[in-house]
Formats: C-alpha cells, sequence, structure tokens
C-alpha cells in the first residue's frame, strides 16, 4: 500500500471541541494510561518469555516507546485534532495509511480495553471475573460520556492511588530485607533475541498510553506547546515508575517464581511478611485498570468519531454531544463492543492482540514523523527511523496466535477500504 494508492482525505472532522486541558491534565490522562497496565497484566506473561532478561525487554519496549513518544509528540503539535495518528498518516502518507493506522488502533485499543476490564474482574470477583468486568465497562462509560472534565477528574484520583500502592510494594519490597540485589544481576542462560523482543512487545503494552494525550489533541490548550511536554513528562515519570517495580519483583520473587505468578505485586508483599498489604496491593490493581479503562475509552472514542466523520465508519458516530463535548455515541459504542469481548475472550489473548494493532499504530506514527519538514520541528533522524523498525520487529515477535489474529483482523479492514476505494472509482488508474 503506497501513499499515491489513495487520495489524501478532505473531511474535516467532527465539530472542534473546547479545548480544556492543560499540561498537568495531559500529563494525568498519559500516565492514566499506562501506570497499572504492565505491572498488573503484563509482567508475569513478560517473565515466563524472557526469564532473568526481563530488565533487557523493560529497556528495549523503553526505548521503541520513546522513539515512538518523540516522533507522536511533534506531530501532534502539528496536528492538534481528535484522532491522533489516523490523523497523521491521512495528512502526511495518505488516506490508506490513516485509515489502517486508525483501525489498527481502534481494534487494538478496543482488546485493551477488554484485557483491563477482565483483570479487574480478576482482582475484584475471582468467582465471577466476567460480570466485575461489564460492570466496570459501564460506569467508566458513563464517566466518559459526561465528557473529558470529569474523566480527568476521575483519572486524576485513581492514579494518585494507584501510585501510592505502587510506592508502597518497592518500600516493602526493599525495606523488608526480601529483596537480594543476587537476583537482578544473576547472569540466567540466554533465553534467545526472539524471546526477549516477543517479551518487550508484551510490556509495550504498558507504555502505549501517551498516545491518548495526542488523540484527545482537539481539546488540549495551547497544542504546539502543551502536548509535546506532556508526553515527555507522562512517558518519563513511568519509566522510572516501571523500572523501580520490575526491579522490586524481581528481586524479591526471582524470575521463575514471578513468571508462575498470577498476582506478582500481591507476592511480593506477601514474601516481605506483609500479607495484610496483599488487599490493598488488589485494591490498587483494581483502581489501576480502572483508570487505564477509561483512559483508554476516552481515546479510542475519539478516534472512532473522527474516522466517522471522514466517513470510515457509520457517520452517525462523529457525532459530538452539545453540553459535554464527548463523542457520546461513539462511546456508547465502543463501550458495547468491548462488552462483547469481555464475553469471549481472555486477558492474554487480548493483551497480545492489542499489543500487535498498537505497534504497527506507531509504525505508521514513526513513517509519517519522517514526512516533517525542518520549520516542523523534525525529530533526529535516527528516533523515527528505530520507532519504525522497533516496532515492525516487535509486532512479529510476538505470539503467533497473536501476530495471525491482527494480521487477520488489521489485513480486513484494510481491504474493506481497497474495496470501497473500487467501487467508488477512486483508485481507477
Amino acid at each position: 500500500m503506497s501513499s499515491s494508492s489513495f487520495s489524501e482525505s478532505a473531511a474535516s472532522g467532527p465539530a472542534a471541541p473546547a479545548r480544556v486541558l492543560g499540561t498537568v491534565d495531559a500529563v494525568v490522562i498519559g500516565m492514566g494510561a499506562m501506570v497499572g497496565a504492565g505491572v498488573f497484566a503484563v509482567l508475569a506473561p513478560a517473565a515466563r518469555t524472557a526469564g532473568g532478561w526481563l530488565p533487557l525487554a523493560l529497556v528495549i519496549a523503553g526505548v521503541v516507546a520513546y522513539c515512538n513518544a518523540t516522533s507522536s509528540a511533534r506531530l501532534a503539535a502539528c496536528h492538534p485534532q481528535w484522532g491522533g495518528t489516523y490523523v497523521y498518516g491521512r495528512e502526511r502518507l495518505g488516506a490508506g495509511w490513516g485509515y489502517v493506522a486508525g483501525w489498527a488502533f481502534v481494534v487494538g485499543k478496543v482488546a485493551s480495553c477488554a484485557a483491563m476490564a477482565l483483570t479487574f474482574g480478576v482482582y475484584v470477583w475471582p468467582g465471577e471475573p466476567r460480570v466485575g468486568a461489564l460492570a466496570l465497562v459501564a460506569v467508566m462509560a458513563a464517566v466518559d460520556y459526561r465528557g473529558v472534565r470529569l474523566s480527568v477528574r476521575v483519572v486524576r484520583v485513581l492514579l494518585v492511588v494507584v501510585l501510592a500502592v505502587l510506592a508502597l510494594v518497592v518500600v516493602v519490597a526493599w525495606g523488608s530485607g526480601a529483596a537480594e540485589v543476587a537476583r537482578l544481576v544473576r547472569v540466567e542462560r540466554w533465553h534467545g533475541l526472539a524471546a526477549v523482543l516477543s517479551s518487550a512487545g508484551m510490556l509495550f503494552f504498558a507504555f502505549a498510553g501517551y498516545a491518548r494525550i495526542g488523540t484527545l489533541g482537539a481539546e488540549v490548550r495551547d497544542p504546539e506547546r502543551v502536548i509535546p511536554r506532556a508526553v515527555g513528562w507522562a512517558l518519563g515519570i513511568v519509566l522510572v515508575v516501571y523500572g523501580l517495580v520490575v526491579a522490586s519483583a524481581l528481586a524479591v520473587l526471582g524470575p521463575g517464581v514471578l513468571s508462575r505468578s498470577s498476582a506478582p505485586l500481591a507476592d511480593v508483599v506477601e514474601a516481605g511478611g506483609f500479607g495484610s498489604l496483599v488487599p490493598v496491593v488488589a485494591a490498587g490493581a483494581a483502581v489501576a485498570c480502572a483508570g487505564v479503562l477509561l483512559s483508554l475509552m476516552l481515546g479510542t472514542s475519539r478516534t472512532v468519531a473522527v474516522m466517522a466523520a471522514d466517513g470510515h465508519l457509520p457517520g452517525w458516530l462523529g457525532v459530538v454531544h452539545s453540553r459535554s463535548g464527548a463523542p457520546h455515541r461513539a462511546v456508547v459504542a465502543v463501550g458495547a463492543v468491548v462488552a462483547v469481548i469481555v464475553v469471549v475472550a481472555d486477558v492474554r489473548g487480548a493483551i497480545g492482540f492489542s499489543a500487535f494493532g498498537v505497534l504497527l499504530y506507531y509504525a505508521v506514527a514513526n513513517a509519517s514523523a519522517l514526512r516533517l519538514g525542518p520549520a516542523e520541528n523534525r525529530p533526529f533522524l535516527a528516533v523515527p527511523v528505530v520507532g519504525l523498525v522497533g516496532c515492525v520487529v516487535l509486532a512479529f515477535c510476538l505470539p503467533l496466535g497473536s501476530v495471525l489474529g491482527g494480521v487477520l483482523v488489521i489485513g480486513a479492514g484494510a481491504g474493506v477500504f481497497v474495496v470501497r476505494r473500487w467501487w467508488s472509482g477512486e483508485l481507477v488508474g
């Protein structure tokens, strides 16, 4: 698929909402979408794949995330609209690549929403996790429906709670004497580059939240200044938090026990002799999943709305509520699809599928950044190049089922786009 194959979209998107988000609000949205996902849902599966080389996988995921964040921030400053990389791809590479990015984002993030909801259900209602997940989806959709102001206030409260719980885990790990530095520096057998890259691909699932700042660009004040700053701060803080938590979990449990754990941070505090804090950690996990879910639904509903306004999805999804400023129909539609996935999917399958879609989404973002001009604050050439190559490599190093499922669903969406353009006569010649 090349940019010459598809004409540029002239659609301007849904009616512009009010710009109400400042720097702190944008940082909160980005961190709220990241903090919790990797720690409570991805850490153990990633450890099973990489073993004691989990820190290396985290570094690789962090480098790719940095490149993606830098490219996305520069693009968002130039295109402060709803839609994120869907808009960047459309404007810089052509309508076809924009559509692929938007479709990959929507299907990937809907899967992320389901993963977070299911993880919430496991913690709050182990006997009936899908019921708890469905209840959370309904509540978060209702909050999103009310508009971004209320959503930011809710995410801010949830984020403070989660950071406090993670700080508690780190303090217990190192203050109790259960942590052993030797577990961090002991050299294990090499699991193979493919295994480490697969683990990095899963860990990348935890870093993708900074995109929420770009997809909400139409609601950010002074976007040229605020968005790059907020993306940098959000990613930098989360990198530090994840580094501390991963080091604590490995130092206390070791890679073997960590890889088999269904609740690794709860196991850390229990191993440290503070079993009474396990319910606190479980509550923190539930709150983290709720905050991530709300941030995910915010970004996904806005991308659905702008794709609908461009004619790629049913037009009624692009309508903006006159009072809340939210794309309320898109919010309801996203919530309904997430609910269906919650009923039929499992957490690990949803995570792998989500990671594949989001990595392709950022591959388009980096390719779009290569088209920025010097006057548009183009990043150093190595940044989008490393980001582009890293995204493609990590995407295809994910578990085979995730890759095949992602190729099938995203390929089907791209096929629909091509058929529609051919039917309308826009691909003739």
